[in-house]
């Protein structure tokens, strides 16, 4: 291995520093793109920034909530946000625009992981196998939701500019299959399809965990757990989770001689069973492309009736304005009819009152102000017959109203009138008596309150009741609710549906081991360190791609804390094969290995990284810095291939904390004897590697963004922003 390199004087460089700058925020979360030389980052103040390689920003986005986690979607067009109140918001990578949000936690949303489908698509005859998607048969494309300046439809989470996007979210037909995984601070675990439908949640408190000890099995519980990391394998079979708690409610009893991990609090190791998601993948596809098309429907649904609903208000407000200066017209002529009563004068050819004639001459203006509402109107799609026929028969008679009145005021202007369309005398009166005061239509678009309903006549009821004797109505009521009702009705009928295979894959995700990894010190007054820690997975050589031959293995790293074992200060450790299967496990062996590294003297560790090729990234801080200087760090890489792992027993599970039995094989890294890059500055987490483009980005404590190329690409030569 090389040593320790500077930026001057040698001709390979570990690592070459592409640039050094300035930056004006301090970052607390960063993440590259997994196909483009992007990086997102999260400041202190939770604004969310992307910029490009060269450090050029693309944009900035501020949720308005505290940001506690982020990952890129596989493809690297979305990225996904995870917030302080639960909420998780998925943005598009060409411009930040909010695609869509949703709510699968109640607190902190601490960590995220979005894997895809690693299996191949082609099958036994080697056809290409492309997921056919069979939604249109039932479900049609929703079309552009409807938008009125200044209107918010009720619950969006959609943009209002960014329909493109969103319905290329939404568009899964071509894509592989991917899960978004999410874990809170609460111990809950969330599973969501192409990351906008939830089609799972487990939580860590309510587990079963199996322990394997000596020929026993037994189970116990994790009590007051907090998720850390969580990491789904790429066959999508297993799911690695970093947590912190207390292990209770043990069926073994420990030995007395070794140290106790039930009732203590610390760090774990959990690997779930997620082989539905694998077993199920193209039913789960189905599903989820059925239940994004219902979402989107019933979005556009929403936004068509409040923009209705609105539309209509101010049609109704604009023509009672208009008419009530004709009432006071009327009073202040000392008469005591009606508007009414006054327009049914006209139509029967009696004399015209002077208060009429004044305000049919000098104060209507438009008289076709229901065109652009009727218009409006037809937004509506959900086909209510009975909101159909109410709806055409109060504008045909506003229709028929107004060709009246306009025809009598071409007659009081002594203007021709032959042009103009005709009228109903009988639909007039009809429209006097009943409709002019009144407002139909506002009862059936608006909410009704608890308790109350549309009256419907007896007679109606009766037949409806009827009908239910010859099958195919199971409800009488629909009647005596609104349409606003009705679609939160319908609403919550597609919920309760799409509730079946969510609860049927929570049941079916199980755990299947637990690595109790360290002890930890619990504190009451102050902010718990985080600890810097790694999950991934690598493929192996000469495996297929089912998952009973577990084709990939998971690599677990993480520091342990100086004050966990005193005897063993300042160390990393690295565990591997955690997930996998094994038949020797029951002869008291495990697939499981593991190995610790002791820091080099004089060094510790601020973060770490899995990086492609089974390679460790170590960002280390130089403890004797200069409080008056900058400091100094260094960057390490570790070939985690070359290190002596460990099979660890099972026998001792339970009777002591795992890392106990490697006190004696610590593997010592020395500065000369591995990949080394030093940087001229105290460094903070985190630290972000980019596995696709061979990058890391390294941020100081003085604001400042350090990017090294960790290999070349022979194909590209990455340039520094001058």
């Amino acid at each position: 291995m090389s040593g320790m390199g500077s930026d001057e004087g040698e001709n390979i460089i570990p690592f070459q520093l592409q640039f050094d700058k300035p930056i004006p925020f301090q970052i607390k979360i960063a993440e590259w793109n997994p196909e483009k030389d992007l990086l997102a980052m999260v400041t202190v103040d939770s604004k969310i920034l992307l910029h490009r390689f060269n450090w050029q920003r693309l944009w900035t986005v501020s949720p308005g909530k505290p940001v506690t986690s982020l990952c890129w979607r596989p493809d690297g067009k979305a990225i996904a946000v995870g917030l302080e109140d639960g909420t998780i918001a998925l943005h598009d990578v060409e411009n930040g625009k909010l695609l869509r949000s949703l709510k699968p936690h109640t607190v902190a949303v601490v960590c995220l992981n979005w894997e895809e489908d690693g299996q191949s698509n082609m099958d036994k005859i080697e056809n290409f196998s492309v997921y056919e998607d069979r939604t249109s048969r039932f479900f049609p494309p929703a079309p552009r939701a409807p938008k009125v300046p200044g209107l918010v439809a009720g619950d969006s989470s959609f943009m209002d500019d960014g329909e493109d996007s969103l319905a290329e979210l939404s568009n899964t037909s071509f894509r592989k299959f991917n899960i978004l995984c999410s874990g809170d601070q609460d111990g809950s675990i969330c599973f969501s399809i192409f990351g906008i439908f939830q089609i799972g949640k487990i939580n860590i408190h309510e587990l079963s965990v199996p322990v394997q000890h000596l020929d026993e099995h037994a189970s116990c519980k994790i009590i007051n757990a907090s998720i850390h990391k969580v990491a789904l394998s790429k066959d999508l079979c297993r799911l690695v989770v970093m947590c912190t708690g207390e292990l209770t409610d043990c069926d073994i009893k420990p030995k007395e001689e070794k140290f106790n991990v039930q009732d203590q609090h610390g760090l774990h190791c959990l690997a779930m069973d997620t082989s539905i998601f694998w077993k199920r993948k193209y039913e789960l596809h189905q599903v989820a492309q059925q239940a994004s098309n219902i979402e989107d429907l019933t979005e556009v649904i929403r936004a068509s009736l409040s923009v209705m609903s609105k539309q209509w208000a101010d049609a109704m407000k604009t023509f009672h304005d208009k008419f009530h200066s004709l009432s006071t017209l009327i009073v202040d002529n000392g008469l005591e009819s009606s508007p009414q009563e006054e327009f049914l004068s006209l139509l029967g050819g009696a004399r015209i009152s002077p208060a009429l004639n004044q305000f049919l001459v000098n104060s209507l203006g438009e008289v076709l102000l229901l065109n652009e509402a009727t218009e409006n109107a037809g937004l509506l799609l959900v086909q209510v017959q009975r909101f159909m026929m109410v709806l055409s028969s109060v504008v045909q008679q506003f229709s028929n109203f107004f060709n009246w009145l306009v025809r009598s005021i071409k007659y009081l202007m002594q203007e021709p009138n032959d042009q103009l369309s005709s009228y109903n005398s009988e639909l007039l009166v009809v429209f006097l008596k009943f409709l002019y005061d009144q407002d139909p239509v506002k009862d059936l678009l608006e909410l009704s309150e608890v308790g109350d309903s549309i009256e419907i006549d007896l007679k109606t009821i009766g037949r409806v009741k009827e009908l239910l004797q010859f099958g195919g109505f199971q409800d009488c009521d629909f009647l005596q609710r609104t349409l606003a009702n009705e679609f939160q009705h319908m609403e919550y009928s597609f919920k309760t549906a799409l509730l079946m295979p969510f609860t049927t894959i929570s049941r079916k995700i199980s755990c299947m081991k637990l690595l109790p990894l360290c002890p930890l010190q619990l504190s009451t007054t102050q902010t718990p360190t985080p600890i810097p820690m790694s999950l991934t997975f690598y493929k192996n050589e000469l495996s297929d791609d089912t998952p009973s031959q577990s084709g990939y293995t998971d690599y677990i790293s993480f520091q342990i804390p100086n004050e966990t074992f005193p005897d063993i200060p300042n160390c990393i450790g690295i565990a591997k094969g955690f997930k996998q299967n094994s038949n020797n496990e029951k002869n008291g062996y495990t697939s499981l290995e593991a190995v610790l590294l002791s820091v080099p003297n004089g060094y510790s560790c601020v973060d770490l990284s899995l990086y492609k090729d089974k390679e460790l990234v170590l960002l280390l801080n130089k403890t004797s810095a200069n409080s008056e200087g900058s400091g100094e760090a260094c960057m390490m890489v570790v070939q985690t291939s070359d290190l002596p792992f460990i099979s660890i027993s099972r026998s001792s599970c339970l009777n002591q904390w795992e890392l106990e039995d490697f006190k004696g094989s610590i593997v010592n890294l020395e500065m000369e004897n591995e990949k080394v890059r030093k940087v001229p500055h105290s460094a903070i987490a985190p630290l972000a590697v980019s596995a696709s483009r061979g990058v890391a980005c390294v941020f100081a404590e003085r604001r400042r963004a350090l990017v090294y190329i960790l290999e070349e690409d022979e194909d590209e030569e990455i340039t520094e922003d001058k």
